[in-house]
């Protein structure tokens, strides 16, 4: 994909769909982003379309000029090549989303999205997972499925780490043994190494009020896999699970306005994500989530109010009174905003200079 500097693997879900409308048009035209539907657990296949068809609309209608990837990786069997279908008939239409499927998912949904993908005339993503050590028999997996395509389908390969932390330190030569035996099977159109390196935050491991420093591992990954001398490497794209934990597209819809004891405000500057836990109820609320902003708008690293509309409101919540909880958003405001600086720091840090 010509200019593609980044995919940010995203749940279809309101905070992350609007992350991306927030993104300057410039920022927005670096990425493609892969969009993932929530699980349905036991939503029956007749159900599933109502149960999905609105957060899909809304997802087209935000790719009237960009690609983009749509899956439902955590779909049942059962369900899988209705949901397939469902989302080819939502987002096809325009022709820029693509369909994904990969090895150990299912023949119908192979078979569903292998149509898919030649009825719109997108090409198909292919997700290989890779959560642990390099396994051929999956490099087997996708031959066989390449080989359905008879060869006229262009196909993107989407190797997907999950969890790039710093207890993995070895994902970035587990990446290139994926990477010698896949890159040859195909003539891939794009080929994306994702992986997430936010941290799962705990009430153990981060108090209250205070600003923790963890590391980017995935991003450390991605310039160890720069450093090699594959030839395959210059073709690569970087992509990652912005300001969530890797498993944060796996959570279930929730419905009603239930409010969380705590969330967290974070940054990301270039090696690090500098995270603060806040209460999110009670008389405190307000004064803790602006010093939390006031923190971070404090940061050596802070790029000003200019750089993004997540920039800006952190400025504007830090501005704001520590009585007065008028601005001061909620969980999902707060993944929306850091989505916002996340992605655009990461579309600069890898724009050519």
């Amino acid at each position: 994909m010509p200019g593609l500097l980044y995919v940010p693997v995203l749940p279809a879900r309101q905070h992350a769909r609007r992350a991306y409308g927030l993104l300057r048009p410039d920022v927005r035209a670096a990425l493609a982003p892969l969009w993932n539907l929530p699980p349905c657990p036991g939503v029956p296949v007749a159900e599933l379309g109502p149960a999905n068809r609105p957060e899909l609309r809304e997802v087209r209608r935000l790719h009237r000029h960009h690609h983009g990837w749509i899956d439902a990786p955590f779909a049942e069997e059962q369900q899988a090549a209705a949901l397939t279908e469902i989302m080819a008939e939502e987002t096809g239409l325009a022709g820029l989303l693509r369909p994904v499927t990969g090895p150990g998912r299912s023949p119908a949904q192979q078979s569903a999205a292998l149509a898919a993908a030649r009825r719109n005339g997108t090409g198909l993503g292919v997700r290989v997972r890779l959560p642990g050590e390099w396994d051929s028999r999956s490099a087997e997996d996708v031959a066989r499925l390449l080989a359905q395509t008879g060869g006229g389908l262009p196909v993107d390969l989407l190797l997907d780490l999950g969890e790039v932390l710093p207890s993995r330190p070895g994902a970035g030569k587990e990446a290139l043994r994926a990477l010698d035996t896949l890159w040859p099977l195909a003539p891939w159109r794009t080929g994306a190494v994702l992986g997430g390196g936010f941290p799962r935050v705990t009430a153990a491991d981060f108090p209250l009020g205070a600003l923790c420093r963890v590391p980017r591992t995935d991003w450390q990954t991605w310039r160890e896999l720069r450093t090699s001398a594959r030839p395959y490497v210059p073709h690569l794209t970087y992509g990652d699970y912005g300001i969530q934990p890797a498993r944060g597209i796996a959570n279930r819809r929730t419905r009603g306005g239930i409010a969380l004891s705590w969330g967290v405000l974070g940054y990301t500057t270039d090696d690090s994500f500098v995270l603060c836990r806040v209460v999110n109820q009670g008389p405190d609320r307000a004064a803790a989530v602006r010093g939390a902003a006031r923190m971070l708008r404090g940061l050596p690293e802070f790029r000003g109010a200019a750089a993004s509309e997540g920039e800006r409101w952190l400025r504007d919540c830090a501005a704001g009174s520590l009585t007065d909880k008028e601005g001061t958003g909620q969980v999902a405001v707060w993944l929306r905003m850091g989505n916002v600086q996340h992605m655009t720091h990461v579309v600069q840090s890898l724009t050519p200079p």
